[in-house]
């Protein structure tokens, strides 16, 4: 199958890289949000990721402009999916707002359009049997920041036809990434193994061994990370870290997976990481 037309839901952290990753390599995008702001904040982050690669001579104006150009943003899901043929989805990590969403879009799309969820634990099997299409149901699992990161795991499932997993590896190399095929598992590969880095480093805060900081220092300067465990919470939101640390752990049920008391206390009081201003670091102090 070709792809000629991509729709994202979810303009948030995930999605408007997925849609501005799309779009540079020529494929028309609509970017469907639930609120107006919610688009406008995506397309808005968008324009800031694509002023700063003019400015660092990494595309020209013209380049951006027609970046750009080819991302719709919409609220309406019928208009954003009527037409595409990848839906890709971005949205919150919540499995039965999902389904709802799947079922939803399998009404109005037609059936030779794909479906892939870029969730980063939840089940694509279950997801998939939601739909009438689960030979057409594909995990697509981008990594933050979509623009940069070259990875993405391409989830498989035992419905799932051969030329779905082709059509969407194909995709996968003309957007410039570099895909890795691994079997439906909760967490898949990655973030199975990242899951006990980020318990760790929680845990070693509320055993009260180190500061966050000193943690975060240490992995960065020891390890070569680009950031340590509490500074990727922050960035991808404490809500979704802990919705997915508590699916990997009704799954595995090991300690290892069990979320740290920190992590949940800092959900309960709403310090949810950079969006709401504070989390582990207070960014409000920054701005």
């Amino acid at each position: 199958m070709e792809i000629r037309k991509i729709c994202v839901l979810g303009a948030g952290i995930m999605g408007h890289g997925i849609a501005q990753v799309c779009a540079q390599a020529g494929y028309e995008v609509n970017l469907r949000d639930i609120k107006d702001e919610l688009v406008e904040a995506g397309i808005a982050r968008i324009k800031k990721f694509l002023s700063g690669s003019v400015e660092r001579q990494k595309m020209t104006q013209a380049e951006a402009d027609a970046v750009l150009a080819r991302i719709k943003g919409t609220t309406d899901l019928d208009k954003a999916t009527r037409d595409a043929d990848l839906v890709i989805e971005a949205i919150v990590e919540d499995i039965d707002i999902k389904k709802q969403v799947f079922r939803e879009i399998d009404k109005i799309c037609p059936t030779e359009t794909i479906f892939a969820s870029n969730t980063s634990a939840q089940s694509i099997t279950e997801m998939a049997m939601a739909t009438k299409r689960p030979e057409k149901f594909i995990g697509m699992h981008w990594f933050n920041p979509p623009q940069l990161m070259q990875g993405i795991e391409v989830v498989v499932h035992d419905r799932l036809s051969e030329d779905t997993v082709k059509t969407i590896t194909e995709l996968c190399h003309k957007l410039g990434k570099v895909p890795g095929i691994c079997r439906d598992s909760t967490g898949f590969i990655v973030n199975r193994l990242l899951q006990i880095w980020y318990n760790e480093g929680l845990n070693m805060y509320d055993e009260g061994i180190a500061e966050p900081q000193d943690i975060d220092t240490a992995y960065r300067e020891g390890c070569g990370f680009r950031m340590g465990p509490f500074e990727l919470r922050d960035m991808v939101g404490l809500d979704t870290g802990l919705a997915i640390t508590m699916t990997h752990y009704r799954e595995y049920m090991r300690d290892q997976f069990k979320p740290p008391r920190c992590l949940v206390m800092k959900v309960r009081a709403g310090e949810l990481g950079r969006k709401t201003g504070r989390g582990f670091y207070n960014y409000e102090a920054k701005s």
